[in-house]
């Protein structure tokens, strides 16, 4: 009896030795630190996602372009530097600048194209579209030109003029134009932007997408074409517009990313969302051709794509689930988060 008893004994020390061993065989070394798969995340950031159980915060943290956001390219924190050079009437609202385009540097001269709008008072509000004339406008962007400014350092700056002016009416555009950007393409300067042909807010944001083009960055300016990029059909998520041209070169194709707003109904403007589409040319005029997962972005406002590492990233800002972030896609459609910014 006493030998069976210590048979069992031994027995039970040669198991609990056994699954030590096995444990301790299944240890690795990553990055010259020591994991056991069975045990806790290390002290060290490893490089690569270590094979063990992880939290949904843990797992996430391998889903981003480093897993330690000082060592990530597409994280900022960003400061707002006030720009000198530009006038606002001592700020009565009579005078306003926005949606800058993307700034180009030509030889060692910095080049950007706004929305500009000069009118007599300020705008009465979209809500009161119905009362705005040739001389009041609805909005900030109605009754607008688009003007260009050029800056040796980005900071200071030197106004240069109207770039695109409204044409008459009823061409398109006769109202305003406004959020402009700017693509260049094989020597030639490409400004795609936005052309109503009526006050804002008047029926919404009725205007399509317009594009003119130049020589030089300074003009003189041609217009290239309107409605570049059509509506949707009616039902489709972008049957009411296409705001906020980005141009930029993807595989050597034009991509043209731009906003709609949808899910409004016409009486009530508080529960709308905001989708980015993409269309794609093979040359700057068209014709353009919208992605079949059209939206390709389902958060960001008047956001701004630019190429990266081959693929295309983006600064999704103001609406959608995904505010405040950057995202980045290999394809250019298929959209991740590779950073949350402030």
């Amino acid at each position: 009896m006493k030998f069976s008893h210590n048979l069992k004994i031994s027995t039970l020390l040669l198991v609990v030795l056994s699954a030590i061993s096995c444990t301790q065989k299944e240890a690795k070394v990553v990055d010259n630190v020591i994991i056991d798969t069975l045990q806790v995340f290390p002290f060290k950031m490893p490089i690569e996602k270590p094979n063990i159980p992880l939290s949904a915060s843990s797992e996430r943290m391998f889903n981003y372009p480093t897993p330690r956001v000082q060592d990530n390219e597409l994280f900022s924190q960003f400061k707002y530097t006030r720009l000198n050079g530009f006038d606002y009437n001592n700020g009565d609202g009579t005078i306003s600048r926005r949606d800058p385009s993307r700034p180009i540097l030509v030889n060692d001269t910095y080049y950007v194209w706004y929305t500009k709008r000069h009118t007599v008072v300020p705008p009465i509000g979209w809500n009161r579209a119905a009362e705005a004339t040739d001389v009041i406008p609805s909005t900030d962007w109605d009754l607008c030109d688009i003007w260009y400014a050029t800056s040796k350092d980005g900071v200071t700056w030197e106004e240069k003029g109207v770039a695109i002016s409204r044409p008459e009416k009823p061409k398109s555009g006769w109202r305003s134009v406004a959020t402009p950007d700017i693509l260049v393409w094989k020597n030639k300067y490409y400004l795609y932007y936005q052309a109503f042909d009526e006050p804002s807010g008047l029926r919404g944001d009725l205007c399509p997408v317009s594009i003119s083009y130049a020589d030089s960055p300074n003009g003189p300016w041609t217009h290239g074409g309107d409605k570049v990029i059509p509506f949707g059909k009616e039902g489709e998520w972008d049957h009411k517009a296409t705001h906020d041209p980005q141009p930029l070169v993807h595989d050597g194709k034009i991509y043209v990313y731009y906003k709609a707003a949808y899910n409004k109904w016409p009486d009530n403007r508080s529960n709308y969302a905001v989708g980015h589409g993409l269309a794609i040319a093979e040359d700057p005029l068209g014709p353009y051709k919208k992605h079949s997962l059209n939206p390709v972005m389902q958060s960001g406002h008047e956001t701004t794509y630019w190429p990266y590492k081959g693929g295309v990233a983006t600064l999704a800002i103001k609406d959608g689930n995904e505010r405040e972030t950057i995202q980045y896609a290999e394809d250019g459609v298929n959209f991740k988060m590779a950073s949350s910014v402030s």
